[in-house]
C-alpha cells in the first residue's frame, strides 16, 4: 500500500501548467512541522506535491503561499540523470485529495483562534458563550 497523509502550509504559490496533451497540472511544496524537535535540526520537512486536472485548477484558484492544507496521496520516485550525468533522486507526492486545514479567517490571522477569542471577548476570557438569563427556556436542547 502506498498512502501518504500530510498537513502543512504551502511554501510558495503553486506553479500551474498544461501538458502537451492539454492536461492541467499544479506543482507546489508544503512545509510540515516536526512533532519533536532536536536542537540544531530543522523544525519542518518540505515535500513536493503534484495535482492534476480539476484538482490542479482548484489549487490554482483557491490555494496560495501560506495556506494550510491536508494532502492525501501516494509517493512516487522521479529519479533521473541530469545534463551533467549526475543521478538525481526526487520523491514527489502525487495528490489524490486536498482540503483546507483551517478557515480563511484563521489563515489570514495566522492562528487557530477565532477573531472573538483572539481579541479578548466579553465572556471573561473563556471560550464559552454567555447566554442571557431568560433565553435558556427557549433553547431546544435545555
Amino acid at each position: 500500500m502506498n498512502k501518504v497523509i500530510l498537513m502543512g502550509r504551502l511554501t510558495r504559490d503553486p506553479e500551474v501548467s498544461s501538458s502537451t496533451s492539454g492536461t492541467t497540472f499544479a506543482r507546489f511544496s508544503i512545509a510540515v512541522d516536526r512533532r519533536f524537535k532536536r536542537e540544531g535540526q530543522a523544525d519542518a520537512d518540505f515535500f513536493n506535491c503534484t495535482s492534476f486536472g480539476k484538482q490542479a485548477e482548484f489549487v490554482e484558484k483557491y490555494i496560495k503561499k501560506g495556506t494550510k492544507v491536508v494532502v492525501t496521496g501516494r509517493l512516487e520516485n522521479n529519479n533521473y540523470t541530469n545534463k551533467e550525468g549526475q543521478k538525481v533522486y526526487d520523491v514527489r507526492i502525487m495528490v489524490e485529495e486536498i482540503e483546507f486545514a483551517e478557515s480563511k479567517n484563521a489563515s489570514s490571522e495566522g492562528s487557530y483562534n477565532s477573531g472573538a477569542s483572539s481579541q479578548g471577548s466579553s465572556n471573561g476570557g473563556n471560550d464559552f458563550l454567555n447566554i442571557p438569563d431568560g433565553l435558556v427556556e427557549e433553547l431546544p436542547f435545555s
